[in-house]
């Protein structure tokens, strides 16, 4: 007997998603504060009590909302249309058919059709339309004002409190689409880690052909696969850190470093980026020379270098119409990595980020390398020829 329940266990519970004590924490949290907040707001603007205030559905959003912030159904419009489709539904139901349990049968099945239909399937827009249909015999839900308040009033609300609270807690709501262009150069092409392995459009095609309805996005699905690939990776190469890698040797500048003396490090060294730090070697952006091409005016060819030139020169006199300093021309804030960090981590930063330098930073961030396109291609070499 225990050995059939045991082999039967794993389909009777549900495989979740790892998540670590802080996160659940984190969800409980939310819920309590959101649904405290619907309640009370919703008692101060309608009369009565219990479902004539708050509707029960918005206990099965709360779970949604803020256990699974990333999930399809718990975006804006399958809350907001989900509810509002399914609770007309579930009142012309109850004032056309007479028969209480037919009329609820057909409600639910309706509305879960309505949904796929509009894009707004979500799951407590079934209790919403089954309980507009059983409380119409006891006072609730008698007519499509209902559907105002307290459905309408209620959603919103509680729409609300999910923007505030997932968006302070660090989660992304609402949850982004997968994207396919790339924003920073302006082209359809995929990112250059897209463009080897699992394609969006490859991903798409599956979906539709499993014909499934999946509780995840596509673009969660991505990040997925992404993370999975470079965990493997990983495992396989060994840990090889940033501080392994990294050059030592590094010129810096301040915030108050002159433009002419900036440039002339660049130069000499033979780099293309030099990191800016604070007094504590806090890193607080960083200058290329692409910083200092932008901004030099290089509107034509024909005077390029006497521009650059009356750029980068100090201005005599105390006022400028000109950035004078470095701290006027960086990119800040700058992109860092951790001296602790696997260098697979540093792929994405540099080619999605289109990033050619990456300064190293310690436990206490201050500055202590500097790792470029090249130093990580030399060690994913090394370790691919060492595992081969």
């Amino acid at each position: 007997m225990l050995t059939k329940i045991h082999t039967f266990l794993p389909y009777l519970v549900s495989e979740s998603t790892p998540l670590s004590l802080g996160e659940k924490l984190r969800a409980t949290f939310a819920a309590f504060v959101a649904t405290l907040v619907v309640g009370l707001v919703s008692s101060h603007f309608l009369q009565g009590s219990g479902l004539h205030i708050m509707i029960a559905s918005m206990g099965a959003s709360a779970v949604l909302l803020f256990a699974v912030p990333h999930s399809p159904l718990t975006q804006p419009w399958p809350l907001v249309g989900g509810h509002l489709i399914s609770a007309f539904i579930g009142i012309t139901c109850a004032k056309l058919v007479p028969d209480v349990w037919l009329a609820t049968a057909l409600a639910v099945s309706l509305s879960i059709l309505a949904m796929h239909f509009t894009r707004s399937l979500h799951p407590p827009g079934g209790a919403i339309t089954m309980m507009t249909v059983l409380g119409s015999s006891h006072g609730i839900a008698n007519d499509y004002t209902f559907i105002i308040a307290p459905v309408g009033l209620n959603v919103f609300l509680i729409l609300a409190m999910a923007l505030i609270l997932n968006n302070i807690m660090g989660r992304r709501y609402p949850a982004r689409a997968l994207q396919t262009r790339d924003e920073k150069h302006q082209h359809d092409d995929p990112k250059p880690l897209d463009r080897i392995g699992i394609a969006a459009s490859d991903l798409h095609q599956a979906l539709r052909d499993m014909d499934v309805y999946l509780d995840v996005s596509e673009a969660d699905l991505n990040q997925i696969y992404s993370r999975a690939g470079m965990h493997a990776y990983r495992r396989k190469m060994g840990e090889i850190t940033c501080g392994d890698i990294m050059s030592r040797d590094l010129t810096a500048v301040e915030f108050g470093t002159e433009l002419e003396e900036a440039w002339a490090q660049l130069r000499f060294h033979k780099i293309g980026a030099i990191p800016v730090i604070d007094p504590a070697r806090r890193v607080i952006g960083i200058i290329s020379l692409v910083d200092f091409l932008k901004r030099a005016n290089l509107k034509t060819y024909e005077t390029f270098e006497d521009k650059l030139i009356k750029f980068i020169r100090r201005t005599p006199g105390l006022t400028s119409e000109k950035p004078e300093v470095v701290g006027q021309i960086m990119a800040a804030p700058a992109i860092t990595a951790r001296e602790d960090m696997h260098i697979v981590e540093l792929v994405p930063m540099l080619s999605d980020h289109g990033l050619h330098h990456i300064p190293i930073v310690n436990a206490e961030q201050r500055l202590v390398g500097m790792v470029t396109q090249s130093d990580l291609i030399a060690a994913l070499y090394a370790g691919g020829t060492k595992q081969a």
